[in-house]
């Protein structure tokens, strides 16, 4: 899939079909996760996959929306350690796990955490954010809209509204 048709295209899935992801697919996400650029090049995350169906429903009840991590074929806890940009790092090791899950058709979801410490004790460390992956329940096919069309069809704010030029 093209790059900018993938970031077009991509909305959040909080609702997953009951159907697994291959090895390889998990694989990649992860890989992408793995490969995304940070400051210094420190890498500074750790993915913990929830596996155990009783770490799931501990991470459930430590997110703001546990239907999404119940319902969801992959469950990631997403640790950053370090000081300085490392949130900014967080965010790019994230939205590349998510973009490599929706070139194979894989939806995800980020999960804010509403409960702390509940979830460190199910990860071994604060976790910054769970991600959820999943085939979505309602198809969606990015090829069946341009880049331009899914860009025009996203609930954002102008182009004019959020670029300036100086």
């Amino acid at each position: 899939m093209d790059a900018f048709l993938a970031i077009a295209s991509k909305r959040e899935v909080r609702r997953y079909a009951d159907r697994p992801i291959p090895e390889d697919v998990e694989r990649r996400i992860l890989e992408a996760g793995r490969v995304a650029g940070s400051s210094k090049n420190r890498q500074p995350w750790r993915f913990v996959v929830l596996e155990d169906r009783e770490a799931v429903e501990r991470a459930a009840e430590a997110v703001w929306a546990a239907d999404n991590v119940l319902g969801a074929a992959l469950v990631v806890g997403l640790i950053v350690r370090g000081k300085g940009p490392v949130s900014f790092d967080a965010g790019r090791a994230a939205q590349n796990m998510m973009l490599a899950a929706w070139n194979d058709g894989v939806g995800s979801c980020p999960n804010g955490i509403s409960d702390a410490e509940g979830a460190e004790r199910i990860a071994g460390a604060p976790v910054s954010i769970v991600l959820t992956f999943g085939y979505p329940a309602t198809p969606h096919d990015p090829a069946a809209h341009t880049a331009e069309e899914w860009s025009a069809r996203a609930k954002r704010k102008p182009f004019d509204e959020v670029v300036k030029n100086v």
